[in-house]
């Protein structure tokens, strides 16, 4: 299940050179993401610490279950994913009942994550940064990973196991697909498979490198 709501959560005072990773369900961010890190990024992927928490006996389970009842969770203490995202897309107050226990927990995570990071530069992966409000203002650059919204659709029937009007339900629940490329500063299109994406994961890549190693020289000459 995809953690509605925006997600604060990136510390404010990192001098690294940053990017915010985002896109709508079903257009490859973790694919991307994938390969950003095998090129060195250090790679923070907020719905994974999302997983994390709300994995069998995670650090989030006792306040959920405590909220929700032990009906929401699975028998082997994991959230139950399906039950809860139907909940939440009939109920607002539900859907502000499960933010309040989780993202305090994912900005903790997060920022404890930014700080024990490696290599020249970190990409945030944030599948609704525009809809927060607040990680434009935190990153230097933001990604936005585009597909045919069709496409989206037909991977996330395949891979979830969802009916249309399911997904159709969670695209509608983020900001439209015209929105997140106006305010995106760089854009992935993942429309035609890995051998598309290299050449446009190495230019940015490059690009990124030449970013983090500007920042870092003038951070070194304010010292």
């Amino acid at each position: 299940m995809q953690t509605p709501g925006p997600i604060d959560s990136t510390p404010d005072s990192s001098p690294r050179f940053a990017v915010g990773l985002t896109g709508g369900i079903g257009c490859g961010k973790t694919t991307v993401a994938d390969l950003f890190a095998a090129r060195g990024a250090a790679v923070i992927d907020t719905d994974q610490i999302a997983h994390g928490l709300t994995a069998p006996h995670g650090a989030a389970m006792p306040a959920l279950i405590a909220e929700f009842g032990p009906d929401y969770a699975t028998p082997d203490g994991a959230l139950d994913r399906a039950k809860m995202r139907a909940l939440v897309f009939a109920d607002a107050s539900a859907r502000a009942r499960l933010e309040g226990i989780l993202h305090p927990r994912i900005r903790a995570a997060t920022a404890a994550a930014a700080l024990l990071a490696g290599g020249p530069y970190t990409i945030f992966v944030v599948p609704l940064l525009i809809e927060s409000g607040t990680w434009r203002a935190r990153v230097a650059r933001v990604l936005a990973i585009d597909c045919p919204e069709a496409t989206q659709i037909a991977r996330v029937m395949t891979r979830n196991g969802l009916a249309e009007e399911q997904v159709r339900a969670i695209m509608a629940a983020q900001v439209p697909r015209a929105r997140r490329l106006a305010e995106a500063d760089d854009v992935i299109v993942n429309d035609a498979g890995v051998d598309a994406l290299l050449p446009q994961v190495e230019r940015l890549h490059g690009r990124y490198l030449d970013e983090a190693a500007r920042l870092a020289n003038r951070t070194s000459q304010c010292l």
